[in-house]
């Protein structure tokens, strides 16, 4: 029987180094920085770490963050937090070359973050993001060439 890795709290963490799109490396193997997991940030906060490692080109660890902020957040922006994850885990599939998995997650989170154009709280530039993932998962279902471009997650 293997024994799983452990937080501090004893909640199962898998401590393996990641690379830059999240993807696991052997254990020892010099690896990228990831965002602590659990920590409770202010909605603008959780924004501009996203929107750096996002810019950095470390989309699965955007994610990590957005989860973050979709856990701890007011029950009316929950879903919008959880969108945002699903799109950074979207783009996450699409620059490790997954087209299916990129359409699922970016269609998704899309669809998600939707409702909320009307009045989007924090800036968050619900009516761009959901155009880009739509639009990035067209071309990731057609077979087109992606822009991996990050999006940006306020209006500016």
């Amino acid at each position: 029987m293997t024994t799983r890795d452990r937080d501090a709290e004893g909640r199962a963490r898998n401590a393996r180094p990641r690379d830059a799109l999240g993807r696991p490396l052997p254990h020892g193997a010099p690896g990228e920085p990831r965002a602590p997991e659990g920590v409770v940030r202010e909605p603008l906060v959780a924004l501009a770490e996203a929107q750096e490692l996002l810019d950095a080109g470390r989309p699965f660890h955007a994610h990590e963050v957005l989860e973050d902020a979709w856990k701890s957040a007011v029950p009316g922006e929950r879903q919008l937090w959880r969108g945002l994850a699903q799109l950074a885990v979207g783009l996450t599939h699409a620059a490790r070359g997954n087209a299916r998995g990129a359409v699922t997650l970016l269609e998704r989170g899309a669809g998600t973050i939707a409702p909320y154009a009307g009045a989007p709280p924090h800036g968050i530039d619900v009516a761009g993001l959901t155009a880009w993932g739509r639009a990035l998962a067209a071309d990731a279902a057609a077979g087109r060439p992606l822009d991996l471009t990050a999006p940006a997650l306020r209006r500016s």
